[in-house]
């Protein structure tokens, strides 16, 4: 053993305990009275055979110290109780569930056997051992909050897909999801079970009762006089539906909540090991007194007069024999959680940061020197999960103290660089665990009516249902109400982020890189990069054991860490190399996504399948690929790792700069495929609870005004409108409370520029990759994927709380992705049909909003004329509904009446969600209506083409009234002003039922877009030859016209509708303009005068009358047979048939007719 000033460095392999005969006399001559004085100090008699003076006691030196330690450790012997001995129990000694005979459909049970995932409709389980008699208790902890039923079961119980346990008569539950309990019948019992929480299951068979606790608090007797005696006896079980999960703790580890089953003698499955107990927290005091025993310099003597201080030999073999008896013990699970962990967290009590407790270090030192290599492991890999079950099922209690304890123990174990690297190659998703931060169901456990003790929500809408966000309309009480409650939020925000920076150091541990692994192996980081691969791939793939697929919660908050370490390594290193990029313009290489450097596990790439390009694309991939012939350049090197090639085969577009380490940019590209996985999907779910918000909202609102209006005489109603009052504001108390703990931990600012600077990485790698030419068809999907979604994200999820236009840049980046959806929509590039929609979806969805429309029209002209091209163009295997949604969006807003989001009728129905594309105000483009217009005037072909390709998609008869584009045109408006406008006909019948399904069915969409079309044709444009038309039609009545302005003759309708409200386009002030009222009235004293000449005028002969229809006149004369029709007959006629009406000769064309003159 050698000791050096920077600290005892030693062989492990070759040390073995020496006697002090063994060494050689140069070594020194220990001083054997000093020497025994410090061993008895350390190891001093036990209280049992009494105090012994200093100068009666044996002397002890360390060829003794074996023995002495061997009885010391035997007077901890107790007599234990085995499980055969204990009466009332049958079964296994080791208590599991029953995955070989006693379940029911399909359930994934954790490898060892303690944890399960319902996998069916509705799964159940029992454990392998049952009880008839004494008090008993088991611990299920909760890992998911939906449908279980937990409780316990006899054998004769039979359960499928629809009955579990507590739905046959000897089976008994409690469902927390439901809060009831479940014996055959069900009533209400208990609280609501959250995803964290701990069921404690006790029965007790002397007195037939079985009690449920939650988190320790005894929810009281469930059941009582249950069915006991010869025969009968009970089983742990549970049932659980689709995808739920637990973890069931028979007593192999520690319960948690053991106090309260003491008080009442319940005994746990697994009998404690009391002796083991004893003597490891016996050891763990000895280990104590040495570490914090100094060493006397007179200890050891090298010769007569001369004195050394050689203290750590001394103490590393008094040590070793502790740890000769102490590593055993470490190894067993109940032991290293009990014992272990609570010594290390004790250490941490006196607060300050984890560097200031280096004791942590020196135990882990000590553990990895005197303890074999797979006892360290074992011990280390039970401490970790040990640390991971009480930080995932720990309480939430408002400073969150318990979460925070058990990360600072987290981040100190992670600064032990040993330890750190095995922990790492454990398992990184278990890891994740640690930065999630769950969301409390229960607000008033949680302490959030302390911390946030005024709660506040919206309560202006406008019309459309939106909140109403101006603060210069509030009152007084209501703008104290809402600082109070953001002062609240605030501290809640406060106490949140001192936890995120715990979780922050972590995760930067993990991530390391400055380790020394020339000496110790492999770097941090580098161990990390390889389980995070994995970690993708089975996340990616789907199809793995669900116990291995990491819930989407705990995604979020695991991404928001890794973008926080990963941005700060980016600009350590751009400090030690400022030729690098900052983290700010961060970017992915493009010659990641072909090189092959990166696995991306069969995920679809832009161009198609990776082995399909390779082959379409050789002779591109083989140029640029010649460069991996060459030797790397030393900025192409980084450590000892398979990437060392990862930037090799770079392009020629690609500018020759160091980016930053190449680690990071994996790490990163690891990052964006994450959020793709279900970091999306996730945000987009927690939103219901501000929904949820806004909709309590309304209908307190909608209460609070019935009230107001109900009358004096009704005290009844008045006393149920009182009640559900209260009902709505409790609810919305709580859940503002929840709200705010959601705002602080998922849609805070901060994560709000995490998930910005996502976008930003996405768009400057789409861009690079784009600059490569054909090569970009091997960018994989998800970056443009989490492009679009990003940016989604951002402007629906995280608002109104924070708002996208107050980040930095935000109308570049708006214009920036708004080039790559206008480009890449038609790129021929990209061949996925899939990610080929999303891109027409997001470019529809952007020019729905105004920001995003006016960073299309931002981009370079030529860019837009494109993108109209493209639109314009020919569908083949575009999708041409979103195409004409495009197009339509681009129009909206400039038509009659039509500025509205919502229909007007349904103003005062509960509002949609508003932030639906299609429910946005109208924001026409006349810069793109401009070039539309451009392009089809200068380009006939275009035109042409253009035209056919949305024929092609309509029905028959859109395209045979195109084709008579005036008269039938018209015909059609008079079919349908006629239908709508008269009194009680089937429309107005139709209209009053509100039929479900039908809501958007009224007057008014349908008559602004007829009269729209008529003001056009007969205001805006040439009035006589459409007038004439109109007016020859036999079906036209001047009535539906004035019906619009609300003149319709109401004494027409019978007396039965003389209180009925008539439809008029006057009450419609918020979307029809004065203007657009004044050409209605022009419209109709027009054609009131006309109608008036017509009817003057002499009537047309009947042989002038066309010999088909006899309405309209002749018009047509065919060749090459010479008779006549009008012009809407032969034009239907021709449609479907090519032959003369009336002889059958072929038809070669149809030329105007006009009667002469003198006939």
């Amino acid at each position: 053993i050698m000791s050096s000033k920077g600290g005892t460095v030693l062989s492990r392999r070759s040390y073995r305990l020496a006697s002090d005969t063994d060494k050689p006399k140069v070594t020194g001559i220990v001083n054997e009275k000093l020497l025994s004085d410090y061993l008895h100090h350390v190891f001093p008699a036990s209280s049992k055979t009494g105090p012994a003076s200093a100068a009666h006691r044996k002397t002890l030196m360390f060829q003794d110290l074996g023995a002495h330690l061997e009885k010391l450790l035997a007077e901890d012997n107790v007599t234990e109780d085995s499980r055969d001995q204990i009466e009332g129990c049958l079964g296994p000694s080791t208590v599991v569930l029953d995955h070989s005979s006693g379940f029911e459909g399909l359930l994934f049970v954790d490898d060892d056997l303690l944890g399960v995932i319902g996998h069916s409709n509705f799964s159940s389980i029992r454990a392998t051992t049952c009880v008839y008699k004494g008090k008993w208790v088991y611990e299920v902890l909760i890992s998911s909050q939906g449908l279980m039923q937990i409780g316990w079961c006899t054998l004769n119980c039979r359960f499928n897909q629809e009955e579990g346990v507590g739905d046959t008569p000897d089976s008994y539950a409690y469902d927390g999801n439901r809060v009831r309990k479940w014996n055959v019948t069900t009533t209400n019992y208990g609280k609501s079970w959250a995803a964290g929480d701990i069921v404690s299951c006790l029965i007790d068979l002397d007195e037939g009762t079985i009690t449920f606790c939650l988190n320790g608090q005894s929810l009281g007797v469930a059941f009582s006089n249950i069915k006991t005696g010869p025969g009968v006896a009970y089983f742990p079980a549970i049932s659980l539906s689709f995808k739920e999960s637990v973890a069931f703790n028979f007593g192999s580890r520690p319960l948690r909540y053991p106090s309260h089953f003491n008080a009442y003698t319940y005994r746990f499955y697994v009998i404690p090991p009391t002796t083991d107990l004893i003597k490891a927290n016996r050891l763990l005091g000895y280990l104590k007194t040495v570490l914090s025993t100094s060493i006397d310099t007179q200890l050891v003597e090298r010769d007569s007069g001369a004195w050394q201080i050689q203290g750590d030999p001394t103490i590393l073999v008094t040590l070793a024999h502790i740890f000769n008896h102490f590593a055993p013990l470490m190894c067993k699970v109940y032991l290293v959680e009990d014992v272990l962990m609570n010594f290390l967290l004790s250490i941490l009590e006196g607060g300050g940061s984890v560097e200031e407790h280096p004791l942590i270090q020196q135990l882990l030192d000590l553990f990895w020197l005197l303890m074999e290599d797979h006892e360290v492991s074992e011990c280390l890999k039970q401490l970790m999960m040990s640390l991971l079950r009480a930080y995932r099922f720990s309480p939430i209690i408002p400073d969150l103290g318990f979460q925070i304890h058990y990360l600072r123990l987290t981040t100190a174990i992670l600064r032990h660089e040993k330890s750190r690297k095995y922990l790492i190659t454990f398992d990184v998703l278990r890891s994740v665990v640690f930065f999630y931060i769950k969301t409390p169901l229960r607000v008033k456990e949680a302490g959030l009516e302390e911390l946030i003790p005024t709660t506040w929500w919206p309560t202006r809408f406008d019309k459309e249902g939106k909140d109403e966000r101006d603060t210069r309309e509030e009152t007084a009480e209501e703008r104290l109400r809402r600082r109070a409650y953001e002062r609240g939020c605030h501290r809640l925000k406060k106490r949140i982020e001192g936890m995120s920076h715990r979780q922050h150091q972590i995760c930067k541990r993990i991530c390391h890189y400055d380790d020394n692994f020339k000496l110790f192996g492999e770097a941090s980081r580098y161990i990390f990069l390889n389980k995070f691969r994995k970690f993708l791939q089975e996340n990616a793939s789907n199809r793995g054991n669900p116990t291995v697929l990491c819930p989407p919660e705990y995604m979020v908050c695991f991404i928001h860490r890794l973008i926080t370490a990963i941005r700060s390594y980016w600009d350590e290193g751009k400090r030690k190399s400022p030729g690098s990029i900052s983290s700010e313009d961060a970017y992915v290489p493009p010659q990641l996504f072909y090189n092959g450097k990166v696995d991306y596990f069969d995920l679809q790439r832009l161009g198609g399948l990776l082995s399909h390009l390779k082959k379409t694309l050789k002779g591109e991939y083989d140029a640029v690929l010649t460069s991996f012939l060459s030797p790397p350049l030393p900025s192409q090197v980084e450590g000892s790792h398979g990437n060392d090639g990862l930037l090799l085969g770079r392009p020629f577009e690609e500018p020759d700069q160091p980016i930053t380490e190449k680690s990071l940019l994996e790490i990163l590209d690891g990052v964006v495929m994450m959020y793709n996985l279900s970091v999306h999907q996730q945000l987009g779910k927690m939103v219901v609870v501000s929904d949820d918000v806004h909709e309590y909202a309304v209908a307190l609102k909608d209460t609070d005004e019935k009230i107001a209006r109900c009358p004096s005489r009704r005290p009844d109603i008045l006393e149920e409108l009182q009640k559900t009052q209260k009902v709505f504001a409790e609810k919305l108390n709580h859940l503002s409370r929840r709200l705010a703990w959601i705002n602080a931990t998922i849609y805070s600012k901060e994560k709000m520029l995490d998930v910005y600077w996502l976008l930003q990485v996405c768009i400057r790698t789409i861009e690079h990759a784009d600059s490569t030419g054909s090569l970009f068809a091997f960018m994989p999907e998800f970056y443009l994927n989490v492009a679009m979604n990003s940016y989604s994200a951002l402007k629906n999820y995280f608002s109104p709380s924070n708002c996208m236009e107050e980040l930095p840049g935000y109308e570049d980046t708006l214009a920036q992705l708004a080039a790559i959806l206008a480009k890449h929509f038609a790129d021929p590039r990209i061949v996925g049909t899939d990610i080929k929609d999303s891109l027409m979806q997001a470019l529809a969805s952007y020019v729905c909003y105004p920001q995003s429309l006016h960073a299309v029209e931002r981009i370079p002209e030529e860019q837009r004329m494109a993108m109209m091209r493209n639109l314009l163009a020919p569908y083949e295997q575009r999708p041409w509904a979103q195409t004409n949604w495009i197009l339509v969006r681009l129009w909206r807003g400039c038509g009659f009446g039509y500025r509205y989001t919502r229909l007007p009728h349904l103003l005062k129905t509960k509002p949609e969600d508003a932030n639906l594309p299609s429910l946005q105000k109208p924001c026409p483009s006349l810069l793109l209506q401009r070039h539309m217009a451009e392009l089809l005037s200068q380009d006939k072909d275009m035109a042409a083409s253009f035209l056919n390709s949305v024929l092609n998609q309509l029905n028959w008869a859109f395209s045979e009234f195109i084709g008579m584009i005036q008269e039938f045109f018209l015909f059609l408006l008079n079919q349908v002003l006629n239908r709508v406008t008269a009194e009680r006909n089937l429309f107005d019948r139709v209209v009053n039922l509100r039929l479900p399904g039908l809501e958007s069915v009224d007057h008014y969409p349908i008559l602004v877009a007829v009269t729209g079309i008529l003001v056009r044709i007969l205001v805006d444009s040439d009035k006589q030859g459409a007038a004439s038309v109109l007016l020859s039609d036999p079906c036209f009545q001047l009535r539906s016209i004035q019906y619009l302005l609300g003149e319709g003759d109401a004494g027409d309708a019978g007396a039965a509708s003389a209180d009925r409200k008539h439809f008029s386009l006057h009450t419609y002030t918020d979307y029809i303009s004065t203007e657009e009222e004044q050409k209605v009235e022009q419209m109709l004293t027009f054609l009131t005068e006309e109608s008036k000449q017509a009817a003057a005028s002499t009537p047309t002969s009947e042989d002038d009358l066309c010999p088909i229809c006899y309405a309209h006149s002749i018009s047509a004369i065919f060749k090459p047979c010479s008779h006549k029709s009008c012009k809407a007959c032969i034009n239907q006629h021709l449609m479907n048939n090519k032959d003369c009406f009336f002889c059958k000769a072929t038809i070669t064309g149809v030329d105007d007719y006009t009667k002469p003159a003198s006939s």
